[in-house]
């Protein structure tokens, strides 16, 4: 226990869900065939476990932080490995702390106080869930579009469908995470 964090086991592997969320928004999809979100993210988490006498925070959001920095460091490695099939315009910590900014602003308003900025904590960590749930599809699509920030017509282009499939599949799917979203404790 490092002040109010818990670094045991469970409690830093119910961020799994939600740094495979985005390493799958970073990772370029032409690597896909060479290095798996999964991969990264597991690789992220047992940097974590081996270096846990580094972290310094005493909250959730700064265990986030930390695993988030592991990640990106995972991820830029990658990038190095595979430099000339990865394009990397901006460095991976910027677009990385940028996914997640626009996932907690996806998610919520101005939370300031310490139990609305753990409520917000607890809702990232629920719609990563509820996004893994997703066929990989519908979960693609939502993730490009609204994550991504990707228009329908880029989406459909990387997804390689038309742009009323890729609306359909953002419909579907968007319908199926507000019943997971509503499931979820």
């Amino acid at each position: 226990m490092v002040g109010d964090v818990d670094l045991t086991g469970p409690r830093v592997e119910r961020y799994r869900e939600y740094l495979r969320l985005l390493a799958r928004l970073q990772l370029d999809p032409r690597l896909r065939g060479k290095l798996d979100p999964s991969d990264v993210v597991q690789e992220t988490l047992i940097k974590a476990q081996q270096n846990l006498d580094q972290f310094r925070g005493t909250t959730d959001g700064e265990l986030a932080a930390w695993l988030r920095r592991i990640l990106a460091n995972h991820l830029i490695d990658a990038g190095r490995k595979y430099q000339r099939e990865m394009v990397l315009n901006r460095s991976v910590i910027e677009t990385l702390d940028e996914s997640s900014a626009r996932l907690e602003a996806w998610l919520a308003a101005d939370a300031s106080s310490p139990s609305e900025q753990l409520g917000r904590q607890e809702q990232l960590l629920s719609l990563a869930q509820a996004l893994a749930q997703l066929p990989e599809d519908q979960r693609s699509a939502i993730e490009w579009h609204h994550l991504k920030d990707c228009s329908v017509a880029e989406v459909a282009a990387l997804m390689e469908k038309t742009e009323a499939a890729v609306a359909g599949l953002l419909r579907r799917g968007l319908k199926k995470l507000r019943e997971l979203l509503a499931d979820a404790p």
